[in-house]
């Protein structure tokens, strides 16, 4: 039988802690929730490995490292909501639900029924899954006091940062050509500014690919 308690210290003691994630309640997070309960029966045994792990269809769970980061520089504090957006089958959302007071996860129809179903086996009874559009958030919920997204980015639509609370935080992945940067985001007077935060890389996310400009 895999011990993954086991796997689950090693890759946060080799993945984790030395790139610089220093915030325990971060840390701790990481080391309760049973990632290989959040992937693909066929994929369990690469649940703890050091890569985005595939969960078809062009979407992926984030390396430990890459989502460990994010949440290290965003510093969720107890009594914020989140919006997780593309949670696929609920991990990140697991993670985040013990930093913040509740988590909405907006997923499409491949895996929003299964998340939620997981997410609730697992006992996180502070994390909704809305079904919809990943482009278009959850409005009803919003605004959120930090926006979170488990995949790439060419474009950020208004409509996600409008969902914002002022003085909030979002964190995603922007692709640049071959390269992705992660960057923290800060909204103040209405607007978001963008700060670098560090190198990962992941598809683009449905809904925020970036159209190409026909002209004559």
């Amino acid at each position: 039988m895999t011990d993954f308690a086991t796997r689950r210290t090693f890759m946060v003691d080799t993945q984790v802690r030395p790139s610089d994630v220093t915030k325990f309640p971060v840390i701790d997070a990481l080391l309760k929730v049973r990632r290989e309960a959040f992937v693909p029966d066929q994929k369990r045994e690469a649940a703890y490995v050091d890569v985005n792990l595939d969960l078809g269809n062009g979407r992926v769970v984030l390396e430990a490292r890459s989502l460990a980061k994010m949440l290290d520089a965003l510093d969720i504090q107890p009594d914020e909501v989140v919006l997780d957006i593309g949670c696929g089958l609920g991990y990140s959302s697991a993670v985040v639900a013990q930093l913040a007071e509740a988590v909405v996860a907006v997923e499409d129809a491949q895996f929003a029924d299964e998340a939620q179903a997981i997410l609730s086996e697992q006992g996180f009874d502070n994390v909704a899954v809305v079904e919809g559009n990943l482009h278009e958030g959850a409005t009803k919920s919003g605004p959120y006091d930090v926006i979170l997204l488990q995949g790439a980015v060419e474009t950020m639509p208004e409509g996600i940062t409008d969902q914002l609370e002022e003085g909030g935080r979002i964190a995603c992945i922007w692709q640049e050509g071959a390269l992705g940067v992660v960057r923290i985001g800060y909204k103040l007077d209405g607007r978001v500014g963008w700060r670098f935060g560090f190198n990962a890389g992941a598809p683009v996310l449905p809904g925020f690919e970036k159209h190409a400009e026909f002209t004559l």
